[in-house]
C-alpha cells in the first residue's frame, strides 16, 4: 500500500470514529503508516495523524533519522541533555502541548494494545475521550498489496537459504547456537549480494534433544548435538520490515522408529492444512484439518498450538489459523502453516512454511526439503 492510501487509512477512520485525532504508540504501527521505525528501547515515541497534518514525537537521539526517513509533515523532538532541555524533556508533556496547541479536544483514536496506562491517563485527564483503533489497523494489515508481496517472496528466498545452510551444519559435536550462526550468515551475505541499502534481520532458534525440542519457543544455546539427536530449527529474515518464516524438523544421523512415525503424521498434517487453504475458506477449517490428521494417530493431547499465523511487518500477526476462527481466508493474505506436537520422551515435531493466499489455494514462499530422508542428516 502507498504512503497516500495508508493517510487515506487513516483519514477513513478518523471519519468512521469521528476522531479530531489518532495517536500510534506501536512501533509497528508507526512503521505501517509513516515508513519510520526506530529503535525505541526506553524511550517512546509518538505518531500524531489530524485533520491538519501528521507529526512524530520522538527523542533527540531519534531527530536525524526521523527527520530523514519518517513521512511526515512535522518532527516534534524531546531532549534528555541539558543543553536543550528547555525545548522539553517528557514525552507526554510533549504530547500533551502538541495536541492542545493543534488539536480540539474531542474523541481520540489510540491503540488500546500499544498505549501505556501512564499516556492513557494523562490524555483522559486532560480531556480527551478515547477510542481504540487497535483493530481496525490490524485489519488494515491483514490483506497485503503488491509491494508487501515482493518483499515478503525475497524474505521467503533469503530465510529458505539460511535454513538450508543451517542444516549443513547439523552434525555430532556442534553446537545449537553454531547451527543458527551458519544459516545468519549465508542469508546476510546473499541479503547484501541481491539487495544493496536494504535493511535486513535475521533471527533463529535450534533447541535439540527430546527434552529441549518439546518447549516450542526456546533460545538456543551451547548445547552439543549428540548423534540420534532431534532438533526443530527455525528461522525468520527481516526484509525492510516485512518477515518470512520456515522451520524444520530434523535428525543428526538417525532417528527411531517411533520419531520415523511421528514425524511422517506431522507431515502429513502440514500436508492436510496446506490441502484445504483456499480465498473463501474458513480459517478453523485449515486448523481442524490438520488437527484431524494429529489426532487420528493418537498425538492429538500433544498439539498445543494453532496451526498457524498471519505474518508482515510482525512475526506473529493476526488472524490465525485456530480451531475458533472462523474468518474467511482472502487472495493476498500472508500465513505460516505449522501444525505441531510434542511429546515428552520423544521430542517435537514441526515444520513451517510461509504461504500467500490465492484465489484457489497458496502461494508457497519457503522452499526447502521437508521428507524424512532429507531431514535425516
Amino acid at each position: 500500500m502507498s504512503h497516500p492510501k495508508r493517510l487515506k487509512m487513516m483519514q477513513q477512520l478518523m471519519d468512521k470514529h469521528q476522531l479530531k485525532a489518532i495517536v500510534l504508540s506501536s512501533p509497528t504501527s508507526q512503521h505501517y503508516v509513516s515508513g519510520y521505525k526506530a529503535i525505541t528501547y526506553s524511550r517512546p515515541l509518538f505518531y500524531v495523524h489530524s485533520q491538519k497534518e501528521s507529526a512524530f514525537i520522538v527523542p533527540g537521539l531519534e531527530e536525524e533519522h526521523a527527520r530523514h526517513v519518517a513521512r511526515v509533515d512535522r518532527v516534534i523532538v524531546y531532549y534528555e541533555h541539558p543543553e536543550q532541555a528547555h525545548q522539553g524533556t517528557n514525552p507526554v508533556t510533549s504530547l500533551l502541548s502538541y495536541l492542545q496547541a493543534s488539536v480540539p479536544v474531542g474523541k481520540l483514536g489510540v491503540e488500546f494494545n500499544a498505549v501505556s496506562i501512564k499516556v492513557a491517563k494523562a490524555l483522559i485527564e486532560a480531556g480527551w475521550e478515547l477510542v481504540d483503533v487497535s483493530d481496525d489497523l490490524l485489519g488494515a494489515r491483514v490483506v497485503k498489496d503488491a509491494e508487501e508481496l515482493d518483499l515478503l517472496r525475497s524474505a521467503g528466498k533469503m530465510v529458505s537459504l539460511a535454513v538450508r545452510a543451517s542444516l549443513e551444519a547439523v552434525a555430532p559435536g556442534v553446537t545449537e547456537l553454531e547451527i543458527d550462526q551458519q544459516g545468519h550468515r549465508a542469508a546476510l551475505e546473499e541479503v547484501s549480494r541481491l539487495y544493496p541499502n536494504t535493511i535486513a534481520a535475521v533471527n533463529a532458534m535450534t533447541p535439540s534433544g527430546v527434552v529441549r525440542t518439546v518447549m516450542p519457543h526456546v533460545y538456543s544455546n551451547t548445547r552439543r548435538l549428540e548423534k540420534g539427536d532431534i532438533l526443530i530449527h527455525t528461522h525468520h529474515v527481516v526484509l525492510n520490515g516485512y518477515i518470512a518464516e520456515c522451520e524444520r524438523t530434523c535428525f543428526s544421523r538417525e532417528a527411531s522408529d517411533r520419531q520415523k512415525e511421528a514425524f511422517s503424521v506431522m507431515l502429513a498434517a502440514q500436508q492436510a492444512a496446506f490441502d484445504t487453504i483456499k480465498a473463501g475458506v474458513p480459517m478453523c477449517d485449515v486448523d481442524l484439518a490438520a488437527r484431524a490428521v494429529i489426532q487420528k494417530a493418537g498425538f492429538g493431547d500433544y498439539a498445543i498450538h494453532r496451526t498457524g499465523h498471519s505474518m508482515g511487518l510482525d512475526i506473529h500477526e493476526p488472524p490465525f489459523f485456530r480451531f475458533d476462527e472462523k474468518a474467511l481466508l482472502q487472495e493476498g493474505m500472508v500465513f505460516t502453516v505449522e501444525p505441531g506436537f510434542y511429546v515428552p520422551g520423544l521430542g517435537g515435531f514441526r515444520h513451517s512454511d510461509t504461504v500467500i493466499i490465492t484465489k484457489d489455494g497458496y502461494e508457497l514462499v519457503t522452499n526447502v526439503a521437508s521428507d524424512l530422508e532429507s531431514m535425516i542428516l
